[in-house]
């Protein structure tokens, strides 16, 4: 079974993000990048997939050079081989531009499955995933906790709010992780060593055969970055009971807060 993982480098979220100067950005000199974490549970189940169905696991990034760290990490965690899509435009693309390229690249290869993080926690969209099954015309479940392939087909159990919910689709098709779904390995020491001699494609939008034009005026584009307010202090409400304390924290909320 060829299983194709989209992965995306992050900032690990405890990092202190800055503003840049520029104020559409955050300063990125002094962060930590790892791999998107809902991504690790992608790469982890492709693995556990591969192992007892045989296959390959290739794990495909659009992002600067740097991206090939997490690259390297997934193949040193088991898989087989990377393809990094960088190229100057394609990094300015909004969600819906990231899916068609991630989905001109994963069309130029052979696939029977698409394992994709629900969301990244750095923009937190959750577009990309479904986006791509749709550009690619395969059905898509999101929010897998379990999977079970058999006889051509996926049987999913997805999240849904007060409990869950079983789908079945056919292959190929793609999935996006929710915790709960497996607890990613660390790559070993051998694992790094090997790491290092697997194969990595860099490409283009060239390469892809996608013209870069049409990305160059993205849907969704950032004006402007702002910390949150500080908040001020919390107060206490001084009374003698219940009831005056209640009465005095709805003149409040009416007349300071202006809320009620």
């Amino acid at each position: 079974m060829d299983i194709i993982v989209l992965l995306k480098q992050v900032p690990a979220t405890e990092s202190l993000v800055a503003i840049a100067d520029d104020g559409l950005s955050i300063k990125t000199e002094d962060l930590n990048w790892v791999i998107n974490p809902y991504e690790e549970f992608a790469v982890e189940e492709a693995l556990r997939i591969r192992e007892a169905r045989g296959g390959t696991v290739t794990i495909v990034t659009l992002g600067p050079d740097k991206a090939i760290e997490a690259i390297r990490t997934a193949l040193a965690m088991g898989a087989d081989k990377g393809v990094l899509i960088n190229d100057p435009v394609a990094l300015a693309a909004d969600g819906l531009g990231t899916a068609r390229i991630l989905a001109a690249a994963v069309g130029q290869r052979h696939f029977d499955l698409i394992i994709a993080g629900q969301r990244a926690v750095d923009d937190e969209n959750f577009q990309v995933g479904p986006a791509v099954a749709e550009f690619l015309d395969i059905p898509s479940i999101t929010l897998v906790i379990k999977e079970e392939i058999s006889d051509g087909t996926i049987c999913c159990h997805r999240t849904v709010e007060g409990g869950t919910v079983v789908l079945e689709a056919p292959l190929p098709m793609l999935f996006t992780t929710q915790r709960g779904l497996n607890e990613p390995r660390y790559a070993s020491l051998p694992g790094v060593m090997k790491a290092k001699k697997k194969p990595l494609e860099t490409k283009t939008l060239a390469d892809l055969g996608l013209d870069a034009d049409q990305f160059s005026q993205p849907l969704v584009s950032i004006k402007a970055m702002h910390l949150p307010a500080e908040r001020s202090g919390g107060r206490i409400i001084e009374g003698d009971d219940a009831a005056a304390k209640a009465a005095e924290l709805v003149r409040l909320l009416h007349e300071e807060a202006k809320v009620i």
